[in-house]
C-alpha cells in the first residue's frame, strides 16, 4: 500500500525559523503531498515571509490565535493525506526522515503511529527524545532526553507514543479519536499547549492502536525556541492532573492515584520553596486551576472512556514505574 502524506507545521511569531524548517522538507528524498502552515495570528511577518519565498507551501491563517491545540486541529481537518504529520517550525528533518516514516509504514501495516528520533539542533548528538514514555504517576517524559547518543536508541521498537515535536499519525486513527471532544477535533483545545501529544497518545491507546518508534526518522528540534518559561509551567502544572485524570481507565486510576497526588503534592512543596520565582509561581497558578477544571474533567472522562476497547492488564504495561 503506498501512502500519502501531509505534514502539519503550527506557526505563531515564527519568520525567523520558518526557513530552515521548510528548507528541511523542501529536501526530503520522498516528498509529501503538502506541507501545510498553519499561522495562529501572527503579528510578525510570517505571513508575508511565506508567500514571498515558499509558495509551495499550503498556508492556513487562523484570524484569532487559539494556541498550539487549535493550529494544529486547524491543519488536521484540512489536511488530505493518509498520514498526518505534526511537525514544529523549531524542528528540521533529516534528507531521508520521511522516506523513513514511509518504510516503516509500509513494513509494518498494523502500525497506527510513528515516533522519530530527535535530537538537539545546538547539540545534534544529544536526545531531545526517542519518543516518549508516561508514568504511573502521571508525569510523562521523553525517552534518553539529556543523553549522548551511544546507540542505545539505535533499535526500532513499539513504545508508548510520539513527542509532538515531530509524530506521524495514520488519518483512519486520527478520526476515531475525533469523537473524544464535543467538537469533534482531534486535539483536546482546553489544554490549550504542552501534554497536548500525551492526551492524544493515551486516547490511541484506549483504542489499541500502536507505536513504533523509528531511529532512522531523525529530526533536529531547537528545543523550546517557540514555547518554555512560565507558560510551560503553567500549563504542565495544569494539564499533567487533567490528563491523568481524563484518560487512565477506571481501574488503572485507583490504582495509580495515590502517586500521582504525590507526584502533584511534591511539585506544589517545590514550587512553594521557589515561590521566588516566577516558573514556579506559574505552576502552582497552573496546579489551582487543574484542581478548578476537575468537574468539566470529569464529564470528558465519561465520552473519552466510552472508547475503551483494551484490557486493564494492557494498559498497565504501557506505563513506567
Amino acid at each position: 500500500m503506498s501512502f500519502t502524506y501531509s505534514i502539519i507545521i503550527p506557526n505563531y511569531n515564527g519568520a525567523k525559523l520558518l526557513g530552515a524548517c521548510l528548507e528541511s522538507i523542501s529536501a526530503q528524498t520522498l516528498q509529501p503531498l503538502e506541507t501545510i502552515v498553519v499561522d495562529d495570528a501572527s503579528n510578525d511577518n510570517s505571513i508575508d515571509y511565506l508567500s514571498e519565498n515558499y509558495s509551495w507551501v499550503r498556508l492556513i491563517k487562523r484570524e484569532r490565535n487559539g494556541g498550539f491545540t487549535a493550529a494544529c486541529n486547524s491543519g488536521f481537518d484540512k489536511a488530505k493525506g493518509d498520514v498526518m504529520i505534526l511537525f514544529n517550525n523549531d524542528a528540521e528533518a533529516a534528507p531521508g526522515w520521511l522516506e523513513a516514516i514511509d518504510h516503516a509504514l509500509q513494513q509494518r501495516p498494523e502500525i497506527d503511529i510513528v515516533a522519530c528520533k530527535i535530537m538537539l539542533r545546538d547539540r545534534p548528538n544529544v536526545f531531545h527524545a526517542a519518543g516518549d514514555f508516561y508514568r504511573r504517576n502521571g508525569v510523562p517524559g521523553n525517552r534518553g532526553v539529556w543523553e549522548e547518543d551511544k546507540g542505545q536508541f539505535d533499535k526500532a521498537e513499539e513504545i508508548f507514543g510520539p513527542c509532538g515535536a515531530a509524530a506521524a499519525y495514520k488519518r483512519e486513527a486520527l478520526d476515531e479519536v475525533r469523537r473524544d471532544n464535543e467538537d469533534g477535533k482531534v486535539l483536546d483545545e482546553s489544554l490549550y499547549m504542552y501534554l497536548e501529544d500525551v492526551d492524544l497518545n493515551l486516547r490511541m491507546h484506549l483504542r489499541g492502536k500502536r507505536c513504533l518508534y523509528v531511529p532512522d526518522a531523525l529530526v533536529y528540534h531547537q528545543l523550546s525556541a517557540t514555547g518554555g518559561g512560565k507558560r510551560a509551567a503553567y500549563q504542565c502544572g495544569r494539564n499533567f492532573l487533567l490528563v491523568a485524570v481524563k484518560d487512565l481507565p477506571s481501574g488503572v486510576l485507583q490504582q495509580c492515584l495515590p502517586g500521582i497526588i504525590k507526584a502533584q503534592l511534591g511539585y506544589a512543596l517545590t514550587s512553594l520553596r521557589l515561590i521566588k520565582l516566577d516558573t514556579e509561581r506559574a505552576r502552582l497558578k497552573g496546579q489551582w486551576h487543574s484542581l478548578k477544571a476537575l468537574p468539566r474533567t470529569l464529564r470528558q472522562r465519561k465520552r473519552v472512556q466510552a472508547s475503551c476497547r483494551v484490557s486493564r492488564n494492557y494498559f498497565e504495561k504501557l506505563l513506567q514505574d
